[in-house]
């Protein structure tokens, strides 16, 4: 691959660790040799996955309500 990040955002390590347990090699082409820009990146992944977790409940509860709304505005009629 050519970015690790396409493989998995974070937790790389381990899915390396397990694929040479299999006999599998992971190629990555555009490795990062930093490990400080490695963590940050992870660090990074992980808020944005949690962030759009949250905002997508609450864009479900929003439709969940308007729905409710719907349904009252209907059965009053």
């Amino acid at each position: 691959m050519e970015h690790k990040d396409r493989l998995t955002r974070f937790g790389f390590n381990y899915l390396k660790v397990l694929f040479e347990e299999s006999g599998m090699e992971i190629e990555v082409i555009n490795e990062s040799q930093n490990d400080k820009n490695d963590l940050m990146q992870d660090f990074v992944s992980i808020i944005t996955s949690f962030c759009a977790r949250l905002y997508g409940l609450r864009r479900s509860r929003r439709k969940t309500e308007q729905l409710l709304k719907e349904l009252q505005i209907e059965k009053k009629s």
